[in-house]
Parts: C-alpha cells; structure tokens; sequence
C-alpha cells in the first residue's frame, strides 16, 4: 500500500512543499529513502525504525521505501522524521487516520518515539502558510515566538503518539507558552543627542534612513564615521512583525543565536571576513552577513581594508536585495536587503586635505589606496560625506536632537512612501518607473539635472540616485512635488567628496 504525506522543505529561505511517498512490501528488512537525500536525511531511516521498534510497531519481513518528491530537489535537515515514521504506519495499516494534503507534519524524532525541534523550523513555518496549508504539526520549541496565522493551525505535539491521537479526533492538552512581554525595541548605544557637532552628516543619516539610501563616509581618523554608524540603527523604524520573522529565520538558518527584538539589525564585520562570511555559502550553503543585515545595516569600517573581490561580490545583493549561491546540486536564494555604509580614510595615513596634519603620502599611494574601492562600487552609493574633525568646545553649547524624534520622522517619511507605492517600498529600493510614475519633473529641472551630469560627469545611475535622494528630501518636508532646492540638496549629498581621486594631482603636485 502506498501513501502520501505532506511535509515541508527548505531551498534557502525559500520552502517548499515535499510528498513524502511510503510504500511497505514484503522483502528483507531494510529502509531505503530515494530522492536525493543528504546524510542527515538518510540517518532517518534508523531514528525512524528505533522510534517504531519503541511504540511496538515491528517491521519484520517489511521493505520500506520512502520516495521524496520532488525528486530532483536536493533534501537535507531531519525535518523529515515525523512525516516518515506517519508514511510507515500508514503503508503497513498499524493505523487508521485520514491524512490531507493540507496537513503538514515537521520534526525529528528522538529513539523512544518523541518528536524534538531542529533548526529552521521557523521558515518552515512561514514557507507553510505561503503555500496554503491548513494545518502544520510540529513540536514546541520556546525559542520560537508566540505564533498565530490566520488561515494556518499550528498543533504543536510531543510525540508521534500525539499525533495519531490528534489524526484521530482527540484534543491534545496545550503548551504552555513562556508570558510574552510588549516587545521593547533595544537603542543603539550611541545616542544622536550624543554626538557633538555633524550637523550636516546627522541630516544626510536621516536621509538614507527615510529613503533606505546607501551611504558612504570619507575622513580622517578620529572624525567620527564608526560613532556615527553605530548611531544610525537608533533612528531606523521597528522591524515589524513580517520582517521580525523573516529575520529570525535568517539567523536561524545561520546557527548563529536567535534574534527576538523588534531593532533592526547590525552587522559590522571585520575586514578580514572572508567572501564566503560576507555573502553566504559554503558546502551547505549558509546566509552571510549580507543576509544577516537583512531589514537593517551592514557597516563596513574601513571598507578600503576589504579585499576588491569581496567588495565586488556585493554589486548583486545591491541591487536586487537578494543572494543567489549556486552549487552543483542546488541554487538557494537568501533576501538582502540591507542599508550599506561604508567608512574610509581619505589616504593610507589618513590626513589628506587635514588642516591639523600633514599628510606623508605620495600621490601614487593615495591613487592605489582610492583605487582599492572600484568605480562600481562608488556608483551604488547614494550619498557621499566628507567629514572633518569638530570644534568639541564650540558645538558643545549647541541644542542637538535625539534620536527618537529623528525617528519618528523617518518613521512617517517611510509611511508616506508606502501610500504612494501601495506596498513596503522605499525610494532607494523602488523601480525607476514607479520612482517617475510617481515624480513628475519640469523642463527646467530636467535640464538641470542634465547639465550637472555633464559639468560632475555622473553616470546615468548617479543622476537616478539625485532623483531618488530628491524625492526622499521632499518626503521629509511633506512635499508632494520636488522642488529646485531638493535637487540641489541630493547632487550636494551625492557629490563626491575631496577624495576624488582627479583632484589629488591639484593637492599633492609638488609631491613625488
């Protein structure tokens, strides 16, 4: 007799429905699983037999096999478990349940019969109700938050016992779940209201937090670039609860610790970080940093420190918001949709055009040091800051704003472009048709935006970007229309500054 059973499986973060088929005939005892399983999904055949061998269900003179479809998909993970040891009861008549293609079962099972969580259950579980399941057994796991879909009822469960008595009418007594406490959204340890003096940086912050714009910071040591990356998670909206999950299941896919707080995240990886940690892979294909930066910030501090391969590797999730890592036997996709901010010296010292230092480097080193962050590179940056070193005693005495009316702010900025759009889309992020469906422009700022391209030789992805950051500014100032003054303010903020490699023949001429 053969039967089917519903499961789930994972191509990244991306689930998919499995038909786990089940056929017992009479042959020599054995267990063969097809389907291109991996090793953990094979070593299920023997948890499946010893959980079976427990509960006094024996399988003598049965040959079993266990058909995975589809096929060609390769499985991996002990998810499996529970919708396998469901299969063989079934094929072999021990039991006597009516089984839907709506019912989705998820688990692995301990040796006595029990029915223990793994890891990535949590994007098996949003992958079921994107499928249009009805019903998902799993087990409870107390990691995982509080869960409730509409249209998807999950039956946590113990032991396979427990779901053949669920299967056949009876209620099961409820987990008790941990209190759930309002969510508190943790501030970054900077405070805006804390930092002295960059006026004009905190406003392009605001900026790049409102319209999800790319930044990047050129200074001096000391200047400031780290405090104020550090500080910008704490003007960013609360992810909300869509976004809460999906990152959860990042890490979760990860192993890397579970994330429950509403704060986007931050990731600040070291520029010795490998490829691979960066962008995700390896031989099981695991999300990188770029992924774990989903929803919120990746900060590269000394982004010039980074190997050029490394920083290449980050042209596709810039601009598609998305990780595609192939191997021989699959092609996973991870989402990437994260604010980048990246942070130099202007030279290898670190002094070029300081009014407090002299600056040792040779033009050809300060060529080869700008050259270490290629032109493609540069071009996906929205906005560009040049920073300097501040008079702490004379913007002391200054009022500064902190950052929870920034972003409140940002907050409402954000909601006016998801009106506009009708979904949960940035300017920095939006397609250039919608950006111009939605941005009408006159003559005159037409030409004006062309003869700036021609004057600062920006390419055709630098004169979007002014669009963008101009519709962004006007967002902030509740304006439905872009005026000459927001254009202006976005070819300031996207002008390149004294780093420009052309200008340093003017500057250090005299120097060999």
């Amino acid at each position: 007799m053969s039967v089917n059973v519903t499961s789930i499986g994972l191509r990244g973060l991306e689930g998919y429905r499995v038909r786990v088929e089940v056929q017992a005939v009479d042959g020599i005892d054995a267990i063969v699983i097809v389907g291109l399983p991996d090793a953990s999904v094979k070593e299920s055949k023997e948890r499946v037999a010893a959980a079976l061998h427990s509960m006094n269900h024996s399988l003598t003179d049965q040959k079993i096999i266990i058909n995975l479809s589809p096929a060609e998909q390769k499985k991996n993970g002990p998810l499996f478990d529970l919708p396998m040891a469901l299969g063989v009861l079934l094929s072999m008549n021990e039991i006597h349940v009516k089984l839907s293609e709506d019912f989705a079962f998820i688990g692995a099972l301990s040796l006595d019969g029990g029915i223990q969580p793994v890891e990535g259950m949590l994007p098996a579980i949003l992958a079921a109700k994107r499928l249009g399941l009805k019903r998902l057994y799993m087990p409870f796991d107390e990691k995982l938050p509080q869960l409730e879909f509409n249209g998807l009822d999950i039956v946590y469960v113990s032991s396979v016992h427990d779901v053949i008595q669920h299967l056949s009418g009876q209620t099961l007594l409820p987990f008790i779940a941990p209190s759930i406490q309002e969510e508190v959204v943790v501030e970054s340890t900077v405070e805006f209201s804390k930092i002295v003096g960059h006026t004009y940086a905190k406003r392009a912050l605001e900026i790049a937090a409102a319209g999800e714009h790319h930044l990047f910071m050129s200074g001096p040591p000391g200047c400031g670039k780290s405090m104020l990356a550090e500080a910008f998670p704490s003007i960013l909206p609360p992810l909300t609860e869509e976004a809460r999950l999906e990152v959860m299941s990042l890490y979760q896919l990860n192993t890397c610790g579970q994330v429950s707080s509403r704060q986007p995240p931050f990731r600040n990886p070291h520029h010795s970080a490998s490829g691979v940690s960066i962008i995700g892979g390896g031989q099981n294909p695991k999300p990188g940093e770029v992924s774990l930066a989903h929803r919120g910030v990746l900060f590269l501090d000394e982004i010039a420190e980074f190997t050029k391969k490394t920083l290449d590797m980050l042209r596709q999730p810039l601009e598609s918001g998305k990780v595609t890592i192939s191997r021989a036997h699959s092609t996973v996709s991870y989402p990437a949709q994260f604010i980048l901010i990246g942070a130099m010296n202007p030279c290898p010292c670190g002094f070029l055009h300081s009014r407090t230092h002299y600056c040792t480097c040779t033009t050809k080193q300060i060529t080869a040091y700008q050259n270490r962050l290629s032109g493609p590179i540069r071009d996906r940056f929205d906005i560009h800051l040049s920073l300097k070193p501040v008079d702490l005693q004379a913007e002391q005495e200054k009022e500064k704003e902190n950052s929870e009316l920034i972003r409140k702010r940002v907050t409402a900025t954000r909601q006016r472009q998801y009106n506009r759009y009708g979904e949960q889309i940035c300017n920095g992020r939006v397609s250039y048709d919608r950006l111009t469906k939605h941005t009408l422009l006159s003559n005159s700022q037409h030409q004006m935006i062309r003869q700036l391209s021609l004057k600062h030789h920006l390419s055709n992805r630098a004169q979007i970007k002014i669009l963008r950051l101009a519709r962004t500014i006007a967002d902030i100032q509740q304006s439905e229309t872009i005026s000459d003054g927001h254009i202006w303010e976005a070819v300031k903020l996207q002008k390149r500054g004294e780093e420009n490699v052309h200008r340093l023949k003017m500057t250090k001429g005299l120097k060999k």
